[in-house]
Parts: structure tokens; sequence; C-alpha cells
């Protein structure tokens, strides 16, 4: 199980993804442009001592992470407020990238088309939708939970 941001633009939310998979042992991708550099003090404070516990992979842009992935041939799960299938139902693989948009635009419709999948965390109509580091927690929660790849004790 993997995370990837793509263009993420507000270093505390990545910071607190980041976090998130140090404590469960999961690789990320950060596709840039991200919309603020890696030595952001809110962004530290955030990942705090965690981000040296991280395995992070930065890729230039989005077709290079594109060719990286299919090259290794891992399935793209895109969490989306635009899709109709709730993350709960979906089967993860271990070998899932579970993608997260920008803050504040979501992702181009290029890159939704790319993705193997298009899941939505259901929430109360008329809210636009939660914060990109609690959805991720949501549905990474989700796949360590069926596939059984979190750290072990």
């Amino acid at each position: 199980m993997q995370i990837a941001l793509f263009q993420p633009d507000i270093p505390q939310n990545t910071g607190t993804i980041l976090r998130l998979c140090a404590c469960l042992d999961v690789a990320a991708h950060i596709i840039e442009p991200a919309g603020f550099p890696v030595s952001d003090r809110h962004f530290r404070r955030a990942g705090m001592d965690y981000l040296d516990q991280v395995s992070i992979t930065r890729h230039d842009s989005w077709s290079k992470f594109e060719q990286w992935r299919n090259e290794a041939g891992f399935r793209l799960v895109l969490l989306t407020t635009k899709a109709a299938s709730s993350y709960l139902d979906y089967r993860y693989g271990r070998d899932d990238i579970l993608l997260l948009g920008r803050e504040s635009a979501g992702v181009p419709d290029e890159v939704a088309a790319a993705a193997d999948a298009r899941l939505v965390i259901p929430i109360k109509p008329g809210l636009r939708s939660l914060n990109v580091a609690m959805a991720a927690a949501m549905a990474l929660g989700e796949a360590v939970r069926q596939t059984g790849s979190a750290i072990q004790r």
C-alpha cells in the first residue's frame, strides 16, 4: 500500500499525511509541483520528527509518476468527491496506490481518467469535503484493514 499526493498545496496537511505514512510504514509519493517548499516550517512542524521515518519519492510531474507507476504495475485508486462508489465497498490490494488531489482543486480530468478506481468518502449532503489528511487516514485505515498490510505487533 502506498499514498500519492498530487501537487499538494497545504504544507500542514502534507506533513500530517507523511506522519501517517511513517506510523503505518506506508511509502509516500509527492507529484510535483507542490505549492510550498519542503523547508516550509508548517510542513516540518506537522511532520515532526517522523519525516525521517517515511520513504518519500518525489516525482517531477504527473507524466513521470505515471511512467513509473505503469512500469511498476501498480493500481491507482483516486479519492475524489466526484466518484459514485464508496471507499468502504472497494476491494483494496496490497499493491494499490491511494491518490489524493490538491486541497484547493482536486485533480484534473486527465488524472482522474488514469485512475483504475475512483472512490468517495460519503459525507452529509450539502457539505463539500473532508480535510485531505482526514480522508487519507480514513481510506488508508480501511485499505490496511482489508489487506492486513499494517504493522503487526
